[in-house]
């Protein structure tokens, strides 16, 4: 089995303006921080406040302690 590690290394990252541009948000609503995030202008909700809701994931994690231990918790609403 692989580790996370070797996951995220062997992953395709694809630039945000390119999720963004599938997802309908513009790159003007966007405030960039490099090629791979970005926050999203809550202007957004205003323009799409006429369609479905999505679903929201929440991903957090710490650093792993010096034994080890490390947390992640992903919550799906």
């Amino acid at each position: 089995m692989k580790t996370d590690v070797q996951i995220g290394q062997e992953a395709k990252m694809i630039p945000i303006t390119q999720v963004a541009a599938n997802l309908g948000i513009d790159e003007n609503e966007l405030e960039l921080y490099g090629n791979y995030k970005a926050k999203v202008s809550l202007e957004v909700f205003k323009r799409l406040e006429d369609k479905p809701d999505g679903k929201l994931i929440l991903v957090t994690a710490i650093n792993p302690t010096p034994a080890g231990e490390g947390k992640t918790t992903t919550k799906s609403i």
